[in-house]
């Protein structure tokens, strides 16, 4: 572990700034700020693909005690462009870890500042909304980082998926599977796909850009569109695509960034929120059960719940308690539906994973 007490700032675009230290993992790094309430699972949280080129403040104030394992990754790589932590440990104490956060963020590459104010930083931001900001433990001048914070592009209308998807698609489970599921990565968690192969699944993954054409050509008896970073409208050629898999009659589910696109093919619209939903005790009510539900949500956009009221073939299955924002629909015309939320968590409850028995009874049914 390399000791550092350089100074190290935190700029946001409305001109608020925090003052920190560096936890040794130097450099500058901007990026959307958010922030995550979850007490746990910060290693799945920063492996997140929906994540992709967003700062993190994690609200807890102790981040790094448990180290890393390398079973607990939902991606190749540390997705989030850098870390605001309020303590970053340097001891990592738990059985089977394989790394320290210090090792695993230096080995990506990645920044990381501590002693932040994070609630006073979590207040700000939840106050002042959803914005670009930059860390740095090497540029202290104010005006230089605001010039640097100006090479940060909004969040709003950027397509990210391109970037975190696949190359080359891939298949993962039982070669021999009745249960064939198409799924088209555009920034897929790894436990949504384990939570699909537990139930005896074969899924074949395919990257972003691929045509409904080719997917079908593999024969699936279901689709799946996944989470994923970015705006969804600035995306129009997958909601082409998505709506072509809609009308193909099979089983459709989507979660997340894979939600709204559905939601896009269906005629419906998104909006960026002025502060996303982003932790994993997220309350949900199921309309059509009346149950609730504990969720894990990752999501800057949604969609406008009175697009959904007007539409004559989606109706509303899941809403978020806090906010009364859509949590999930489904299409009255077709086989189809989605939710806002995360049923495979990882991190975060299980509330939710009766989705992908309901997807899998679909496609045993269809």
């Amino acid at each position: 572990m390399k000791e550092s007490n350089k100074k190290a700032v935190l700029l946001l675009e409305d001109g608020a700034v925090f003052y920190g230290t560096s936890t040794g993992l130097d450099g500058t790094a901007y990026g959307e700020i958010c922030f995550n309430t979850g007490m746990t699972g910060y290693q799945e949280i920063f492996t997140d693909p929906s994540y992709f080129g967003q700062l993190m403040v994690m609200a807890t104030s102790h981040i790094g005690n448990y180290g890393v394992k390398d079973t607990e990754v939902e991606s190749k790589h540390i997705q989030i462009a850098g870390l605001v932590t309020k303590n970053f440990s340097e001891v990592a104490s738990r059985t089977g870890k394989t790394d320290s956060l210090y090792g695993y963020f230096e080995k990506e590459g990645k920044v990381a500042i501590r002693d932040i104010d994070t609630r006073a930083l979590v207040r700000h931001i939840r106050d002042a909304g959803a914005m670009n900001a930059i860390i740095s433990t090497a540029i202290h001048d104010i005006d230089a980082l605001k010039q640097e914070l100006t090479k940060c592009p909004s969040m709003e209308g950027l397509a990210l998926a391109p970037t975190v998807s696949c190359d080359e698609a891939y298949e993962v489970g039982p070669k021999d599977s009745t249960i064939r599921i198409a799924a088209l990565d555009l920034g897929i968690k790894e436990n949504i796909i384990r939570c699909m192969t537990e139930r005896g699944a074969l899924v074949k993954v395919f990257p972003w850009n691929t045509k409904t054409e080719e997917m079908l050509a593999w024969n699936p008896n279901g689709l799946f569109y996944s989470n994923g970073p970015g705006d969804p409208a600035a995306s129009p050629e997958v909601v082409a695509e998505v709506a072509k898999g809609i009308s193909s009659g099979l089983p459709v589910f989507g979660i997340c960034l894979g939600h709204q696109m559905i939601a896009l093919a269906s005629g419906l619209s998104t909006y960026k929120m002025h502060n996303g939903h982003r932790g994993i005790n997220h309350p949900v009510k199921n309309i059509e059960t009346g149950k609730g539900e504990i969720t894990s949500q990752n999501h800057g956009f949604v969609v406008k719940m009175e697009d959904v009221e007007k539409a004559t073939n989606v109706a509303l299955t899941h809403i978020h308690l806090n906010d009364q924002t859509v949590a999930g629909i489904k299409r009255t015309d077709a086989n189809c539906f989605s939710v806002q939320f995360h049923p495979e968590a990882s991190p975060g409850p299980h509330d939710s994973r009766y989705l992908f028995d309901e997807f899998i009874e679909r496609i045993k049914n269809h």
